[in-house]
């Protein structure tokens, strides 16, 4: 199927299956994908929710579509089972989980992506709070990893790995902080961020399809080039409001001090993005908010975001 071909069937199964967003994130329970779907640079998957829409013209059912990870929380064999459902708030907690197979064995051999067996990425359904953190797995299969201090409220944890032998996949479960949640604001949409006093400025603009964004770090007015973190000059998470539907961007090959990625965003709406740099020995986190348009942007089109968005100090997750 070709690319406006797929968007266009998948905004179908989009209308029909998130109800409008925010039901496949928030559902009563979380949704089990049975088998099939491949996955690629957006670690797509093929849901096989109950009572889908078919496609009448080759008798595939629309649930055969792919769709973006992190939206179920087992697929193609695979399963993640979180020991840790709800913490308290206020202060650091370690996280248990295990990836099962069908016969519910823990799996225990990983492909190293990313200089990683398994990321972790756990968000706020605010799209505000944000943790990207690497676990470690003990001879029985159990992963455990300390989260930072989460906030009241509704998240979502997404793993993402690669069974040895198997596809690449994204898995997500709810993780609930106790105490009252407190309303925040997502922030409006913007091409600049700042975090510890740096400054980022995004290039390029989303849009249905295949993306190229690129990232300028400066510090006091000065373009710095970024260290290596995870293999490359940066790392790109992008989140959908809403379902929460994940999308892990792949770095591109790039010259000078530009931090650039490949994103295939599957539909129009809001997205959250986080990027990851090391510069000066630490890692920090960058948050955009970003409006993907219903068609593509045209090549002489320009937006303009003036309004900034993380505040300087802002550093979730690390």
């Amino acid at each position: 199927m070709n690319a406006p071909a797929k968007l266009a069937a998948y905004a179908v199964v989009l209308a029909v299956v998130t109800g409008g967003g925010a039901v496949l994130g928030a559902a009563a329970g979380p949704i089990d994908v049975g088998g099939g779907g491949g996955d690629e640079a957006g670690h797509d998957m093929g849901s096989d929710t109950a009572g889908p829409p078919t496609d009448e013209g080759n008798g595939t059912a629309a649930s055969a579509i792919d769709l973006p990870g992190g939206l179920a929380v087992a697929q193609s064999g695979y399963r993640l089972e979180a020991a840790t459902t709800a913490l308290d708030p206020g202060a650091p907690a370690t996280y248990r989980f295990r990836v099962v197979d069908g016969d519910g064995e823990a799996v225990t051999r990983f492909d190293v992506e990313h200089e990683k067996r398994l990321h972790l990425v756990v968000v706020g359904r605010d799209l505000v709070s944000y943790a990207h953190v690497h676990p470690t797995m003990s001879d029985d299969g159990e992963w455990a990893v300390e989260l930072p201090a989460l906030p009241p409220g509704s998240h979502r944890v997404f793993a993402d790995f690669a069974p040895t032998g198997g596809e690449s996949l994204t898995l997500g479960v709810d993780l609930t902080v106790a105490g009252q949640a407190t309303a925040v604001e997502l922030p409006a949409p913007s091409h600049h961020a700042r975090v510890d006093g740096y400054e980022v400025t995004l290039d390029g603009e989303a849009a249905p399809g295949e993306s190229e964004l690129g990232f300028t770090v400066s510090l006091a007015g000065r373009t710095v080039r970024t260290d290596p973190y995870l293999g490359a000059a940066g790392h790109l998470v992008a989140i959908r409001e809403g379902d929460l539907a994940y999308l892990h961007v792949h770095p591109l090959d790039g010259g000078g001090d530009e931090v650039r990625f490949a994103a295939a965003f599957p539909s129009a709406g809001t997205y959250r993005l986080f990027l990851d740099f090391a510069h000066g020995g630490e890692v920090r986190t960058a948050a955009f908010t970003v409006e993907v348009p219903d068609r593509p942007v045209r090549p002489d089109a320009s937006a303009t975001h003036d309004a900034p968005d993380s505040p300087d100090g802002d550093d979730e997750g690390h």
